[in-house]
């Protein structure tokens, strides 16, 4: 199966959950690949965001302290920086800050944007896996970069006790 195909297969995984719920730009209207692999998610499922990542971020931290698994979607890794401020002050610390007694598990949803066929200039494809790494303790940061890992991967952060973060590589979409 292709690396698309997986994507397609996890989202259909995370959906079937009753406590998911996705959030984030191009989760209800179209304008990223993103949005193509949520086709079989319920549209009550979802919550489209403005660019307002910082918010959504929180948002998704609420959600979780709520008691759902927030599925937060960023299309793009460059802007998942903008709620590094959630990410690492809050939703990394929180067991901690609360002496155990709140866990928030959100599942990330990122990519790191394509460079072909054509370069989307130098603010829409980086990776900050390892930036990422170094600013928080715990929370999971997984890099898919072979299509066998997604679903198994995806699986692993719905059943996890912690919050993961999943990064895509939109250039690897077509292969297997």
């Amino acid at each position: 199966m292709t690396y698309r195909e997986e994507l397609f297969k996890a989202m259909d995984v995370l959906g079937q959950d009753e406590r998911t719920v996705f959030l984030g730009q191009c989760v209800v209207n179209s304008g990223t690949f993103m949005y193509h692999t949520l086709k079989n998610i319920p549209l009550n499922k979802r919550l489209e965001m403005p660019v307002f990542e910082d918010t959504q971020m929180g948002m998704s931290i609420g959600l979780a302290l709520a008691g759902y698994v927030p599925v937060s979607v960023f299309p793009r890794m460059d802007f998942l920086i903008c709620a590094t401020n959630q990410i690492a002050n809050h939703l990394d610390k929180f067991v901690e800050m609360s002496a155990g007694q709140f866990n928030p598990r959100v599942i990330v949803r990122t990519a790191v944007g394509s460079t072909n066929p054509l370069f989307p200039g130098p603010q829409h494809c980086n990776d900050y896996c390892d930036a990422l790494r170094h600013s928080v303790r715990n929370i999971d940061i997984v890099q898919l970069k072979r299509s066998e890992e997604i679903v198994p991967a995806y699986r692993k952060a719905l059943d996890s006790n912690k919050s993961t973060v999943l990064v895509e590589y939109p250039d690897l979409y077509d292969s297997s």
